[in-house]
């Protein structure tokens, strides 16, 4: 697994930088230097470490997992570990499996025409914009909903940690059914920087972040430290812990009911700002530091002992210990990748329309108004649309893959006949007086816009069906997210290996 990681680590270090000598089958030379340098080291080597010890999990026990990517800029930590798996010289084949694939991969990473330096919708098995903070949590919550047999593995970076919507995620945990719902494993990764500055959570101390995340309901497990021989077996198995504790949460659930919250397991991951990097540049410190946040030798072009360090430091992963004569990765580390769907990178969830199923749907003329002269009849649309909402769930109870998602609004809003035949999902403590609350309920209300959007985002990104209501005046908190989303949907119906998927209904009201 270290070596994988190696190998993982090197293809992360060539896209930022090479243009060409993919392997350094001969001395680096300035020509092989892309002209212009972008993409972020910072954040890659706790993303890799964290995708090759999930890979083991998945081997070891045919887990059904996938991977979102908080953080900002993990492009090329994600680009590489699919490319390891082969997924991604099966989505482009021109991007073979080879020294000539690999140079390819290496020129297109954050090139005019090429892919982002973020984790996006090119990248198989991304249903997540690494590039939009905020919002990891509440699509990953939205995946989980109604996927009993999935863990969705969401890893916080500790800048996006200071984010409002992020903050506001961590209460989905209350809305989490372990009997009918998949898991989240939230993977709080703090490297201590943002792009100049500390961040807030990794310069607080693992007291006060275990008080933080406790106080949300979770099980916290801290793993930190930067020798890579002792954070393998402890990470190896915390996650092993992380994994038991979740199917005993649901075999429990599934088995006796669910009768208040539980405690979901969480981890903690401390590992030094671009770790594995230059320990330092013409005497300045650099890894640990907010200096390895981008490119930390961002001057070998013109700048010789920068070149050499670039050499050595790539030459450190033993590209030619990892790597066989044609460029394919070494038969025994290809052989810790999972099998078919399994591997993240092709894993059915995180391409959701292969997985949708259409909803079956009324016809909305039978909920026309009867109207015999202008004028007499007083009636409100929306407690119309109600009637046929109601039906919609009741048509589809079966097959469960329908969620109304609204800030608290639902009866405002005349939707209240929806309550005829469903719930509000709350798991927790109920109480008398409560109305409509129960934990297997589907109208899913929380007093904020971007988990209500966010979470149906993540529902139907893994081919589900559900509807956003809210005020026109407070969609404009979510707004963002919503031309996020339509970016997404811009590029993916270019991409024919990804299926379309269900379509973001909003309704907003109390217009004008």
């Amino acid at each position: 697994m270290q070596r994988y990681w190696q190998a993982a680590n090197y293809l992360t270090i060539g896209q930022i930088y090479l243009q060409d000598n993919p392997l350094l089958r001969e001395p680096l030379q300035v020509e092989h230097i892309k002209p212009r340098l972008l993409g972020h080291w910072e954040t890659s080597p706790g993303l890799r470490f964290i995708y090759v010890h999930l890979n083991r999990l998945i081997t070891e026990r045919d887990a059904q997992v996938i991977y979102l990517a908080g953080p900002g800029h993990g492009g090329p930590a994600i680009l590489a570990t699919v490319y390891l798996e082969v997924t991604y010289s099966e989505v482009y084949p021109d991007v073979s499996e080879d020294f000539a694939g690999m140079r390819l991969l290496f020129r297109r990473f954050s090139t005019p025409g090429g892919v982002p330096s973020h984790v996006s919708v090119p990248t198989p098995g991304s249903i997540h914009e690494g590039g939009e903070l905020s919002y990891v949590l509440t699509h990953a919550f939205g995946a989980a909903f109604d996927n009993p047999d999935l863990i969705v593995a969401a890893v916080v970076g500790d800048g996006e940690a200071e984010t409002g919507p992020l903050e506001g995620s961590w209460k989905s945990v209350h809305f989490l059914n372990p009997a009918r719902d998949g898991a989240v494993l939230p993977i709080l990764h703090l490297n201590g920087y943002k792009i100049a500055n500390p961040t807030v959570l990794g310069r607080t101390s693992d007291a006060d972040v275990r008080a933080m995340l406790e106080g949300h309901g979770y099980d916290v497990h801290f793993v930190e430290g930067d020798d890579p021989a002792l954070m393998h077996q402890v990470f190896a198995a915390t996650l092993d812990t992380c994994y038991e504790r979740i199917r005993d949460i649901q075999r429990d659930a599934r088995e006796n009911g669910v009768s208040d919250r539980v405690r979901w397991p969480a981890i903690v991951l401390r590992t030094p700002k671009g770790w594995t990097g230059p320990q330092s540049v013409h005497g300045v410190p650099v890894e640990g530091t907010f200096r390895a946040h981008q490119v930390p030798l961002s001057d070998v072009r013109t700048d010789p002992d920068q070149l050499k360090q670039l050499e050595s430091w790539l030459r450190g992963y033993e590209p030619e210990t990892v790597f066989d004569e044609t460029g394919r990765l070494a038969p025994s580390l290809a052989a810790l990748s999972p099998k078919g769907d399994r591997r993240m990178g092709a894993n059915p969830y995180a391409n959701g329309g292969t997985l949708a199923v259409d909803l079956d749907l009324p016809d909305f003329r039978e909920y026309a108004l009867p109207v015999e002269q202008p004028a007499v009849v007083r009636a409100e649309s929306t407690r119309r649309l109600a009637e046929m909402l109601r039906d919609v769930f009741t048509r589809n109870a079966a097959q469960g893959n329908f969620r109304i998602f609204s800030p608290d609004e639902a009866n405002s809003n005349r939707l209240g006949p929806v309550f005829e035949v469903e719930n509000r999902c709350f798991v927790g403590r109920r109480i008398p007086g409560d109305e409509h609350l129960s934990p297997d309920g589907r109208v899913m209300e929380v007093l904020s816009e971007h988990l209500c959007e966010g979470w149906l985002e993540g529902y139907i990104l893994t081919g589900r069906h559900g509807l956003y209501v809210t005020y026109e005046a407070f969609a404009m908190v979510s707004a963002s997210m919503t031309v996020q989303h339509a970016k997404w949907l811009e590029e993916a119906v270019n991409l024919p290996w990804r299926d379309p998927i269900p379509s973001l209904n909003i309704l907003l009201t109390s217009t004008c």
